[in-house]
């Protein structure tokens, strides 16, 4: 009887704790864009390059510490995951890449926008690739967000290309994800090692360049570029922590805490222009994503 007293109050503090670590990685996802803002100065691809090496570096200690080197095996024995993998790599790069050369080149709010349509773009995938009906909360949404970047593109008088690459790469990657049979931090490990050789290749070859980091950062942005790697892993790790002990229904409305903040980031902090058009786009955005929302936590909660 104790034990069985027991084990309800041990689920709820492990939710409980669940709750908290996925609030702290979206956090840290959302306040990486100011750190990324210390690094304002420099390439965009040379940053990555930096960030994905530095992240193969700490994934390879970590798997070393955790002796997890043979949970890999699977990629030389399988050719069709080791190809998924690498095409989620690269989706991965290039949504990274559309991410940081955004926000070193003032276009924060489009980031934020980016990541607003991505859950989005995730019902067309469903609909598209997966042949599923689609809600009539599905299309509400989507009608709205196909709305927004018709304004949005009459705001800033051009398509919002950042925030489409943004949200494409970002949706497509979620789907290739669903297909790896790896825990996160082993499909993460994958994804910096069939990388890093490339990643390291334009690092270096963008070194000698009068702007690069070695040629003029200071030691603090330095520091900066070393720490991406720690930056990128920190939260991902907190994320995986979450995701096996919290609802979809719960960690899913999480989601739209990194746009959030960076469109209050954008805005607030680096005063990029936020016309009453744009808004009104944005808005059209946020209806699409509460419909959308309010429609998966009723169907969540039905027997």
């Amino acid at each position: 009887m104790t034990q069985l007293a027991h084990a309800p109050a041990a689920a709820h503090h492990e939710q409980r704790i669940g709750i908290i670590a996925g609030l702290t990685a979206y956090v840290v996802w959302g306040l990486l864009t100011i750190y990324w803002k210390q690094l304002s100065d420099f390439d965009a691809f040379e940053l990555i390059g930096w960030r994905i090496t530095s992240s193969a570096v700490i994934m390879a200690i970590i798997l070393t510490v955790t002796g997890r080197w043979s949970h890999l095996a699977v990629l030389r024995r399988d050719r069709s995951l080791l190809l998924r993998v690498a095409a989620a790599a690269v989706l991965l790069t290039v949504n990274w890449t559309a991410y940081v050369w955004a926000v070193v080149h003032d276009h924060v709010l489009e980031t934020a926008l980016g990541y607003f349509i991505a859950p989005l773009g995730t019902v067309m995938v469903g609909v598209v690739v997966l042949h599923e009906p689609l809600r009539h909360a599905q299309k509400i949404a989507l009608g709205l967000a196909a709305a927004a970047v018709v304004v949005l593109t009459i705001s800033y008088g051009r398509v919002p290309f950042l925030a489409i690459v943004i949200a494409i790469s970002w949706t497509i990657y979620g789907y290739l994800k669903k297909h790896v049979p790896l825990s996160p931090v082993e499909s993460m490990a994958a994804e910096s090692f069939i990388l890093v050789v490339p990643a390291a290749a334009v690092a270096v070859a963008l070194a000698g360049r009068a702007g690069s980091l070695p040629n003029s950062a200071s030691a603090g942005e330095l520091a900066f570029a070393v720490g991406t790697g720690f930056a990128t892993i920190g939260p991902l790790m907190l994320f995986a922590y979450a995701a096996h002990r919290v609802p979809l229904t719960v960690i899913g409305p999480m989601q739209y805490i990194v746009p959030s903040m960076n469109f209050v980031i954008g805005w607030q902090l680096y005063d990029e222009p936020l016309s009453t058009t744009k808004l009104a786009g944005f808005a059209l955005v946020w209806i699409g994503l509460v419909v959308l929302t309010l429609d998966s936590i009723r169907r969540a909660r039905r027997p």
